[in-house]
């Protein structure tokens, strides 16, 4: 099977499975594996007393020890199940467990469960899927950073694993998710990471540019299914506000889905005790409750859905 066919296999049964429960407590996830080796690299080579330029030297050996760890194992994997009779099933197997929608679909429909019910539950919810402070969300900033998380995921959390495992196999696949993760750990501007994650910072723009792009264009037709208004609106949006968010990738989804669904994301948020002022995405009403958090639900799946007859069409016409 080619890789568009195994990419699509593994988006699919993911959809389905998931990462099962007694497979993460008997071993714990390749996602923590990988944090691990990072925060061992980070022990090892962060030096408060280095200087800017020494310290940036040393995120960037870093990041070369973390790839090679991670895409040279899944190479001679991947070689390995290419040998035996049925290890395309292995190896779409293998990819499912790097891939996050199942997971992100059941977080975000939590927040929109506890929504109505209590608004202590929601922000407790809400917490585990963003960085922002809950305790000072109303309902409806509840909601709103929950769909700003579905968003920022589908591309990080979906489409991108889907899409360098259709282009790079597993070794792509892996490589992609040990860099993403190493991002959410040290990418940060802070004092401390402000110069040893420059590079797994810079490198995570990079690898996610395409699929930024791609699941924003996503949304954009998922959204034809509520109406032509509402697509050239996503597309109208994505344009127009993408380039404003801060991230140059996280805009353009977020941007399409605000379109799609007539919200407007972005505005200030706050970070325990830092207010951060954002670009505002899309020009619509803010959410307020557990049906927008539906809405936005039902827009990813269609998105996703139609990830998956793009992927087979092309495991065909190849």
């Amino acid at each position: 099977m080619n890789q568009f066919a195994l990419a699509t296999l593994a988006l699919l049964a993911e959809a389905v499975v998931g990462y099962p429960a007694a497979l993460q407590a008997m071993c714990g996830h390749p996602v923590q594996w990988a944090g691990k080796l990072i925060s061992y690299l980070d022990d090892g080579l962060n030096d408060p007393e280095a200087s800017a330029r020494q310290n940036r030297i040393n995120g960037v050996v870093a990041v070369i020890v973390l790839l090679i760890a991670v895409a040279v194992p899944a190479a001679m994997i991947a070689r390995l199940l290419a040998a035996l009779p049925f290890g395309w099933v292995i190896n779409a197997a293998l990819a499912t467990t790097l891939i996050a929608q199942k997971s992100l679909i059941s977080h975000v429909a939590a927040v929109a469960g506890a929504l109505p019910n209590s608004l202590s539950l929601a922000r407790q919810e809400v917490g585990k899927i963003v960085g922002r402070d809950p305790s000072v969300l109303s309902e409806g900033g509840v909601a709103k950073a929950a769909l700003e998380s579905l968003a920022e995921n589908a591309s990080d959390g979906v489409v991108a694993p889907v899409l360098w495992y259709a282009l790079l196999g597993l070794p792509g696949l892996a490589a992609y998710k040990a860099i993403n993760t190493a991002d959410s750990m040290i990418g940060h501007k802070s004092e401390k990471y402000l110069n040893f994650g420059w590079a797994a910072a810079r490198l995570d723009d990079v690898l996610n540019l395409p699929a930024s792009r791609l699941t924003g264009l996503l949304f954009t037709l998922a959204a034809r299914a509520s109406g032509q208004a509402a697509m050239m609106s996503a597309w109208a949006a994505m344009r127009r506000d993408a380039a404003k968010h801060n991230s140059p990738n996280a805009g353009w989804p977020e941007a399409a889905m605000a379109g799609a669904l007539g919200f407007t994301f972005g505005g200030p948020r706050n970070y325990h005790g830092e207010v951060v002022d954002l670009a505002t995405m899309g020009h619509g009403r803010e959410p307020r409750d557990e049906k927008d958090i539906e809405a936005g639900l039902g827009l990813f799946r269609n998105a996703m859905a139609l990830l998956a007859v793009i992927g087979a069409i092309l495991a065909i016409a190849l």
